[in-house]
């Protein structure tokens, strides 16, 4: 993420401006910068490659008290009670909260926000790099938060996600691969068809769009590495002859993936996408790493299984790791967010006028409203590669 300003000459007399002895104009150009960049940072947030955003946005006024009603996020022929999973405070506990189908989810919104400021001779000299990394600096830091608050919750309410009817887990979503500590093409073909299974039409049936069950994939640089030694490695767990187990390590009657996918895995090492879906790569999923250490807490001693049910173990941080599931095409997981009624940003960013004259600085104050909630969980599926 970087911040640029361009060297035209509009710019660097608006930045010279803003270290002006005369309060007045020095205020009115750091407004004025403020008020060019606000959206533009709004847009560096909303198309970072975050876990951020899987949320989908949904705009409202500053000044309204933000509302969802359920029944029309939930199938008609459902007469139960529902599970909301939000948060009331940015990177707070998430909370499961019970609602009826026809009942309007009040959100509850919070403020993230970051405030920088940088020497007034650097704006005196024109510096305009000093000044974009003052304003990479608000973004990253308001972006640290929106990771953190977005995982928090995302984990949490897949460790709590339930299935009503499903043959297949045992009302669980989430389950450990066929083998321990690898990951195989049979474990994501699983993961696919649980996610249809579980993903229904309005009236409960099959959806008219009908889609692989899960869009994205949010997983460790760990996952995949294991996903592009496929190219290399066998991809069986069972036998040449379809019959007999294979053995573990894959030495009887080993198979190798198709050529078109193994070719595929070779050229692109970068691997955007597998199977027909998205690749998320993240440093913080992975053994011992945050986003896998809070699904870790949230889990607690709940038990996980192999789809045949030959490991059964609850989940341990130290030698397993969470990868997840999403459809993304289903509106679940949302975020609320408000907008400045002036300029109609997402980003409210103000010129900081906390500082004398003595302290010869220049300060920016940036923040947001926001809140997210994750309407229906059978969005979220996890696999969980470990021993």
């Amino acid at each position: 993420m970087k911040i640029t300003l361009k060297r035209t000459p509009e710019q660097v007399e608006l930045v010279k401006a803003m270290a002006s002895r005369n309060r007045t104009v020095a205020y009115e150009a750091q407004v004025a910068l403020a008020e060019f960049i606000g959206p533009v940072l709004a847009e560096v947030l909303n198309n970072a490659p975050t876990v951020s955003n899987l949320f989908n946005s949904l705009q409202f006024d500053a000044d309204d008290n933000p509302s969802i009603p359920l029944d029309l996020y939930y199938d008609i022929a459902d007469e139960d009670y529902v599970r909301v999973w939000s948060q009331s405070h940015a990177g707070g506990l998430p909370s499961n909260q019970v609602l009826p189908t026809a009942s309007e989810l009040k959100l509850a919104t919070y403020t993230l926000d970051a405030a920088v400021d940088f020497d007034r001779r650097y704006a005196a000299k024109s510096r305009m790099d000093v000044v974009g990394k003052t304003f990479t600096r608000v973004a990253q830091e308001i972006l640290l938060k929106q990771e953190r608050t977005s995982a928090t919750l995302l984990m949490t309410s897949l460790a709590g996600a339930q299935i009503k009817t499903s043959p297949l887990f045992e009302e669980k979503q989430i389950f450990r691969t066929a083998l321990a500590d690898q990951v195989l093409i049979d474990d994501f073909n699983k993961l696919m068809t649980l996610g249809k299974r579980i993903n229904t039409s309005w009236i409960g049936g099959t959806p008219t769009t009908r889609t692989r069950g899960i869009t994205d994939i949010v997983c460790s640089p760990e996952v995949v590495g294991s996903i592009r030694a496929m190219a290399y490695n066998p991809v069986n767990t069972r036998g040449g002859d379809g019959a007999g187990a294979a053995a573990t390590d894959g030495s009887q009657n080993p198979i190798a993936a198709p050529e078109g996918l193994r070719n595929e895995l070779y050229q692109n090492a970068g691997l955007d996408s597998f199977m027909g879906v998205n690749i998320l790569e993240f440093n913080e999923m992975g053994k011992g790493q945050k986003f896998n250490t809070i699904f870790d807490t949230a889990a607690g001693s709940a038990t996980y299984k192999t789809f045949g049910g030959a490991r059964n173990a609850a989940f341990a941080g130290a030698s397993d790791e969470i990868i997840v599931g999403v459809d993304r095409t289903r509106d679940s997981l949302m975020r609320v967010i408000a907008t400045d009624p002036d300029s109609n940003s997402e980003m409210n960013l103000i010129a900081d006028d906390q500082y004398s004259v003595r302290q010869n600085k220049i300060g920016y104050y940036g923040q947001i409203e926001e809140g997210r909630v994750v309407l229906d969980n059978r969005v979220l599926l996890g696999l969980i590669k470990g021993q």
